[in-house]
């Protein structure tokens, strides 16, 4: 049986990204978002969602790029923490010792530590209530070389054991149970 809940957001599990702003070295941010995801594939584009009140709201309003930082379950506590602080009390970067990379499109730091980092341009923002929706191009994306499979050339982001955020916890993946069209495959 099922029960009647008020309306919420229970979309889950999502991933938990480490999204990295700021122009200038002094400006460098970091803030934790799972609301994110995908919208468009031609052109690429995804959306996060921010509260107004998050430090990380103003610089990517004024800069209007931001960069997607994956996370794996090596980096748990450094994703969970840049979440629990504020940059405007922390250098996040330093105090969790990660490294400001140098981005090929956007002018933001990516985190060298994450296996995919995906630049993004800003095209619209939409307040929706308690947060505002930042909508972005996909302008490029930098994938970790550590996994790509040399036999047959894929880039395999299994392999970097990313971490995912469910109802408040953080979990790994678990093992693969199939692939997008298995359930369709004709049998041989």
């Amino acid at each position: 049986m099922k029960q009647d809940w008020k309306p919420g957001t229970m979309i889950y599990p999502l991933p938990a990204l480490l999204v990295s702003c700021g122009n200038c070295e002094s400006e460098y941010n970091l803030i934790t978002v799972a609301w994110a995801g995908t919208i468009c594939t031609n052109p690429p584009m995804c959306y996060i969602s921010l509260r107004p009140e998050r430090h990380s709201h103003s610089i990517i309003k004024k800069n209007m790029e931001f960069v997607l930082n994956l996370t794996t379950e090596e980096m748990a506590f450094a994703t969970d923490w840049c979440g629990a602080r504020s940059g405007r009390d922390y250098d996040k970067f330093e105090e969790m010792h990660l490294t400001p990379g140098k981005a090929s499109v956007v002018n933001v730091p990516i985190v060298e530590e994450s296996p995919l980092c995906i630049e993004c341009r800003v095209k619209e923002i939409i307040s929706l209530g308690s947060h505002d929706m930042f909508i972005a191009e996909v302008v490029n994306v930098k994938a970790d070389e550590q996994y790509l499979d040399k036999q047959n050339g894929k880039w395999e982001l299994a392999a970097s054991h990313p971490l995912v955020y469910l109802h408040g916890g953080y979990f790994g993946l678990g093992k693969k149970i199939g692939k997008f069209g298995w359930s369709v495959e004709k049998k041989r």
